[in-house]
């Protein structure tokens, strides 16, 4: 695995909650990836000041020793974070546009730079740069930078299916 720089936060101004998550996701995603072969960090969700949520999928599926490996690997920024490993479990975070490919046809919560309130709206198309979702009868095109938080939702008819 290699010696491990440490990483840190402690002194920069990061003007928002989402600008410092992406940068947490950015260094977390860069760390864990390298050191774990087939894993994908998925969303880091700042929890508190001190706490952050880094959720991570495997082909093989993601269990308590995976979980284990990565709070491992994130040793260092464990002397400023409390840092809890999850699975993406049946609310998965979506991030990027593969994410939202994924998604084509399932309803989602998303929340932007630019609104209070989630948005849950049906997932039309993933480009590049945006995703096309609808809500009601609205088409409406947000881009990827926009979005601060993107879940996939549970339908009452998904949770009978």
């Amino acid at each position: 695995m290699g010696a491990q720089r440490p990483f840190s936060l402690k002194g920069t101004l990061l003007s928002t909650t989402h600008e410092k998550e992406r940068t947490l996701q950015r260094e977390i995603q860069r760390e864990v990836e390298t050191a774990i072969g087939g894993i994908e960090v998925l969303a880091v969700e700042l929890s508190g000041h001190d706490r952050l949520t880094v959720f991570i999928d495997h082909p093989e599926g993601v269990d308590h020793a995976l979980c284990a490996r990565v709070t491992d690997v994130l040793r260092p920024i464990r002397e400023e974070y409390a840092v809890d490993v999850s699975s993406p479990g049946i609310e998965r975070p979506l991030r990027t546009p593969q994410h939202f490919r994924g998604v084509v046809g399932r309803v989602v919560a998303l929340r932007t730079a630019s609104r209070k309130k989630k948005l849950s709206a049906e997932v039309v198309e993933a480009g590049e740069s945006a995703v096309v979702v609808k809500a009601g009868d609205e088409a409406i095109e947000i881009p990827y930078e926009q979005i601060v938080r993107g879940n996939l939702t549970t339908t009452e008819s998904e949770n009978r299916g």
